[in-house]
């Protein structure tokens, strides 16, 4: 059994109205690649260090292969175009989970 992987993104929005569009379009790639939302924008505080993130999503994905896939092979590509000039910043990072022991 594959890791699961995960990706991490921290944004700050300026154009709620533009980025609603690129929210409505997102889920179905995300499923379409075996994604899943596990965190959507939601209450959070920094508990130590001094990241102050303004949103926060968590995506999982079955594996780190897929979860690339989704980002650069999939129909994403178009999808992330809805969000340009709606965010100050848009940072995402991948990470490989901890496969469950057997």
């Amino acid at each position: 059994m594959s890791a699961p992987a995960y990706l991490i993104v921290e944004m700050n929005i300026t154009d709620m109205e533009q980025y609603k569009q690129y929210m409505a379009a997102a889920p179905a790639c995300l499923k379409a690649y075996g994604g899943e939302y596990v965190v959507r924008g939601g209450r959070h505080e920094t508990l130590e260090g001094d990241w102050q993130p303004h949103r926060v999503a968590l995506l999982r994905f079955p594996s780190y292969a897929q979860a690339k896939a989704f980002y650069e092979e999939g129909p994403y590509a178009e999808v992330k175009k809805l969000r340009q000039g709606a965010t100050e910043y848009f940072n995402m990072v991948l990470v490989e989970g901890v496969a469950a022991p057997v």
